[in-house]
């Protein structure tokens, strides 16, 4: 069967490019005057993917000794507490609750407010102190696949991170064969740490989105206090970064399928990303326009 062109396939191709152009736009000074300072209390929003991927930010900087670093949903954030800055992750600029949240701390002495986003015209870059614009990442599909992890790469190398060799494996996870099993299996569990905890949150919800895929997401550690019942010969369990010890052991017992490619989880996820579109087209459904979801969240 032959699929029409797809725009969310030729963003998930694009990733590998768009990362190289962000790793060159983190070593800019106007980058680094719009991104939080080292030592300050920092908050990362943003909703569905973009909290997901705030999810990794918020680990990395901490990681990297920049300071404690928090990541909420927009419409989750406690605006009781005090940060020095707040970051708005929103690849349209136009999300209800990110929008509402920037617009209630503008008076007053709230935190200093920077955006990621797509569009240098969105409603957002007006709510804010500081914008980074990843337009070049932008994209046409409603799914987010290159904003999101454009995005990540912007950050890690911000952070001093040398993703050269992230973008060979993200090239090489553009034409690696996809996992037979993992095609056929009607249950799927990603599971991550550090970092890779909001990466395995963001492929299930690719997975979900694009495919209607039964799909869970844990820290690796929890996998086993309870969600570890759910597998079994009709599941995949997807393992970002190095599984902890004696759980690829324990998966065995259970029959499930096993994906622990040891890539980097930025790269791996493009191996998610292209399984989801897959596992669409085979159920008949169309990636580019999944059911009940637009491009944004605009509520009245």
């Amino acid at each position: 069967m032959t699929h029409p062109s797809r725009h969310v396939s030729a963003e998930i191709a694009d990733q590998p490019s768009a990362w190289v152009q962000a790793a060159k736009l983190a070593l800019t000074e106007r980058v680094h005057d719009a991104l939080p300072e080292r030592g300050q209390r920092v908050a990362v929003i943003g909703c569905g993917t973009s909290f997901f991927m705030a999810q990794s930010f918020a680990y990395l900087r901490e990681r990297a000794g920049h300071g404690e670093t928090d990541a909420f949903p927009a419409s989750e954030f406690p605006a009781h507490r005090s940060y020095d800055t707040l970051v708005a992750l929103t690849r349209s600029g136009t999300t209800t609750e990110v929008l509402r949240l920037l617009d209630s701390l503008r008076n007053g002495k709230g935190p200093r407010t920077v955006t990621i986003t797509a569009d240098p015209d969105a409603p957002v870059v007006e709510l804010v102190h500081h914008r980074v614009v990843l337009d070049f990442a932008d994209e046409k599909s409603i799914v987010q696949t290159r904003f999101a992890t454009t995005s990540l790469a912007l950050w890690r190398a911000w952070l001093g991170e040398d993703l050269t060799a992230v973008t060979r494996q993200g090239q090489a996870a553009l034409a690696d064969a996809l996992p037979s099993r993992a095609l056929e299996s009607a249950q799927f569990t990603f599971l991550g740490s550090g970092m890779s905890v909001g990466i395995a949150n963001e492929a299930a919800l690719k997975l979900r989105e694009a495919s209607q895929s039964w799909t869970e997401s844990y820290p690796a550690m929890e996998f086993r206090h309870g969600p570890i019942s759910v597998v079994g010969p009709a599941s995949t369990v997807w393992v970002f970064n190095s599984p902890p010890p004696g759980l690829l052991e324990e998966l065995q017992m259970t029959g499930a399928h096993v994906e622990a490619s040891g890539l980097d989880p930025m790269a791996d996820l493009i191996r998610v990303q292209r399984l989801a579109v897959a596992r669409a087209e085979a159920n008949g459904l169309n990636p580019d326009e999944p059911r009940h979801l637009t491009r944004s969240v605009v509520l009245s």
